[in-house]
């Protein structure tokens, strides 16, 4: 089966965060906090998602007040921090929504996140991913974490269920009229 007719399948977009929506890197204060930094450009496209009807999620071993804003900013429906196992969490999900491994398309970049790769419809990394990761990866995108890669993937699983993005934009400003 081609990429294409995978993507048909998904109904579930669930992301890591540190290296898929961020760079990866770890800025703190003096004091201990921690801020992160996100792409624009990967949030339009989980905007666009969750506007077309698809579950957005995020699973992330750390747990951190900026991406628990930045979730909320993008109406990201299921948000879990602090998860050191993560494939429980995605299981609960997909029995709470009624849908299956193949209806989800995940992207991490590291090696926690090979445990639920394993299992999904639709294994992703970015393009910075370590090596172990891609070898799991069915979508591999052409552009770093934190730099476009969920945002390509947004646009392949929209174009793929032939949902046309500027549509999907141009409803949600006139609904906001």
């Amino acid at each position: 089966m081609n990429l294409k007719e995978i993507a048909k399948n998904i109904k579930i977009l669930a992301l890591d965060v540190d290296g898929v929506l961020t760079d990866g890197s770890l800025t703190f204060s003096e004091d201990g906090k921690e801020y992160k930094t996100f792409n624009a450009k990967d949030g339009q496209g989980i905007v666009c998602l969750n506007n077309a009807g698809f579950i957005t999620v995020i699973i992330t071993a750390r747990k951190n007040g900026t991406v628990e804003h930045r979730a909320k900013n993008l109406g990201i429906k299921e948000l879990h921090q602090g998860v050191k196992f993560k494939l429980p969490v995605l299981e609960e999900i997909l029995k709470k929504y009624n849908l299956t491994f193949e209806n989800v398309a995940y992207m991490g970049d590291d090696l926690p996140d090979i445990c639920i790769m394993e299992q999904v419809g639709l294994p992703c990394c970015p393009k910075d991913a370590v090596r172990e990761v891609k070898k799991v990866c069915k979508f591999k995108s052409k552009y770093n974490g934190g730099r476009g890669a969920v945002r390509e993937l947004c646009d392949f699983i929209l174009k793929s269920q032939n949902i046309e993005q500027l549509e999907i934009v141009k409803q949600k400003q006139r609904e906001l009229k």
